[in-house]
């Protein structure tokens, strides 16, 4: 790690991805520098794991034989055509600074014209979505040490998997957040797992998303299963891939049953389909 690397655009990006996959018996997920894909960058060798920060965030770091590498969530609202920086520190103090230029995606857009009572809360519903978007913020922050036992995850429920991720909605011309998840069209009561092997952080029954399992898998490594209808978990409980976790229902803000399904590295929300087989 005696040298700045620059990882400037999707083509080199994915030449060097698939250099790295093919030497080792690391699965990692797949990769594109776009808002809400992964980039991964390779650190070199060094003696112990380096430490990465991407902004204010620690990244996931894995060992692929003699090098290290860095899995990095890239947020939705990353503009395409700039530059993020990570920066990693070895354990002698040295550090280096790697450039992702973020590319270009084209995300579906879905404009509604609906009643304005419909789309704005009422003053107490308000004050409890902030104050659980705030607590939902840290959560989302949770960063563990103990490396993640995979990168792949089982499809957490069975049925037709949404391409809704990263939707942009408008209510009435004014933009809403994308889509942070993916939806799986499920009737209610469909047996819910946890994607991956994991400790249970959050359980609870929220405004938006309903009754709520958010599991850590380490290092940031984090899975969200909302809209549930019921819980089979409780909070610092940990669990098995494919263990149940609850079933599919339609709480919170929904028209429907189904579950919404996300998936975070460094408190960004990222696209599930990168990592389900």
């Amino acid at each position: 790690m005696n040298r700045r690397r620059f990882l400037a655009g999707l083509g080199p990006l994915v030449f060097c991805f698939h250099d790295v996959r093919a030497a080792s018996g690391v699965d990692v997920p797949r990769t594109a520098t776009v808002p809400g894909g992964v980039a991964q960058v390779a650190l070199g060798e060094s003696s112990g794991a380096p430490r990465v920060r991407i902004g204010n965030e620690r990244a996931l770091v894995v060992r692929d034989r003699q090098i290290w590498i860095a899995l990095i969530g890239i947020s939705l609202d990353a503009k395409p055509g700039s530059r993020l920086w990570a920066v990693a520190e070895v354990p002698n103090g040295a550090q280096e600074r790697y450039a992702i230029d973020v590319a270009p995606k084209t995300y579906a857009e879905q404009h509604l014209s609906v009643k304005p009572g419909q789309v704005e809360l009422s003053a107490s519903d308000l004050v409890r979505y902030q104050r659980e978007r705030a607590h939902l913020e840290r959560v989302r922050r949770t960063f563990s040490e103990t490396a993640p036992v995979t990168l792949r995850l089982v499809q957490p429920a069975p049925g037709p998997r949404s391409n809704s991720f990263g939707l942009r909605r408008y209510f009435n011309g004014r933009a809403r957040s994308p889509h942070n998840g993916m939806d799986l069209a499920a009737p209610t009561g469909t047996p819910v797992v946890a994607a991956a092997r994991g400790r249970v952080i959050d359980v609870d029954d929220y405004f938006f998303s309903g009754k709520t399992v958010i599991i850590d898998h380490g290092q940031g490594f984090l899975t969200l299963y909302a809209h549930l209808d019921r819980i089979d978990t409780r909070r610092g409980e940990t669990v098995a891939a494919g263990g149940g976790i609850g079933s599919v229902g339609a709480t919170g803000r929904v028209t429907g049953p189904h579950l919404h399904f996300s998936v975070y590295l460094n408190a960004a929300a990222v696209d599930p389909a990168l990592f389900l087989a």
